[in-house]
């Protein structure tokens, strides 16, 4: 079952959660360094609704982690995207799923010579030279990879919330601290929407050590651990927001585990309609689509018929005559 939150005091209050953050590695995040009081729970708020988190902007409908795949999810009314992100040689945040720039771009033709062709190998002026979009459609040629900043640009300007991915942090070290201080000086992604709507930012991690090291940097930002966490070891992680796991490995039982540990959870990556209705049933809060179109009807479909079955099930008021 889909879960109540709680709202603290009068409409809502985030508990920061100070993570092992050292003398040498301060909280950067303003919201979590204040003082912490007990405040009375007044009342429930109503759950956050399910989403259909748009999987590297828009995957399915433009090149993955692009400015323009960050149009179409707007344009197909996505509310939240996930961008993945890693580190040049001279130490800029760029957008790209994988440790290579072989698959998305045409960077071996523009550098024959040099193979392996590691992110972190390139500076970025060099990145900035490749094509980013051609390999999806002729339509998106010349479309380049942008950089974190110029993506967080973007995001603000649509009003899109944000699920950022952190791609083989082992390869770049100190990279938490490059994205928060980069999160630190917009004040607009350390606000937190009304409990109603969906998180503004959740920072997320195949490496938990990094996911770790981020929510000490960031403390009142939501973080996801990706993968599957094993049952025994959920309670482990009570200071992180989600576990997103790939959604072959979950079960209904496995969801309500994750939920009873006060966890959201979003599998990964669900691009089949009859999947999407599958996990729906499981009692997920949402999921990550190449297709966030798809994604919507099927959240949208599962509403109605959840609503439909909770006007079944209440009572018809008594008629009171006067």
């Amino acid at each position: 079952m889909h879960r109540i939150g709680i709202v603290v005091g009068a409409v809502s209050l985030f508990v920061a959660v100070s993570a092992s953050a050292s003398p040498a590695a301060p909280a950067l995040d303003p919201a979590g360094t204040g003082s912490r009081s007990v405040v009375e729970v007044q009342h429930a708020s109503p759950t956050r609704p399910l989403i259909a988190v748009s999987h590297r902007g828009a995957a399915g409908h433009a090149p993955e982690n692009t400015l323009a795949a960050l149009d179409a999810a707007d344009e197909l009314g996505a509310e939240t995207v996930e961008i993945d992100i890693q580190r040049t040689a001279d130490n800029h945040i760029v957008l790209l799923h994988d440790t290579t720039l072989a698959r998305t771009t045409n960077v071996e033709s523009v550098f024959p010579d040099r193979s392996p062709y590691l992110v972190g190998d390139f500076t970025l002026r060099e990145i900035k030279r490749l094509d980013a979009g051609s390999w999806f459609a002729p339509s998106f040629t010349g479309e380049r990879i942008p950089t974190f900043d110029e993506a967080l640009d973007r995001l603000e300007r649509l009003d899109l919330n944000l699920f950022l991915e952190v791609k083989e942090p082992a390869l770049y070290p100190g990279i938490e601290r490059a994205v928060a201080e980069e999160l630190a000086g917009r004040r607009t992604w350390l606000e937190h929407n009304p409990a109603w709507e969906p998180r503004k930012l959740i920072v997320q991690s195949f490496d938990w050590d990094s996911v770790r090291r981020s929510k000490s940097l960031l403390p009142s930002v939501p973080h996801a651990l990706l993968g599957r966490v094993p049952e025994a070891r959920i309670g482990e992680f009570t200071w992180a927001h989600m576990i997103n796991p790939n959604h072959t490995t979950i079960d209904a039982a496995y969801v309500q585990r994750v939920q009873d540990a006060g966890l959201e959870i979003m599998p990964y990556t669900i691009n089949d309609r009859q999947r999407m209705d599958h996990v729906l049933g499981l009692g997920v809060d949402g999921f990550i689509t190449d297709f966030p179109d798809t994604g919507q009807r099927a959240i949208a479909d599962f509403n109605g018929g959840r609503d439909a079955i909770d006007r079944a099930a209440t009572p018809a008021p008594a008629l009171v005559r006067y």
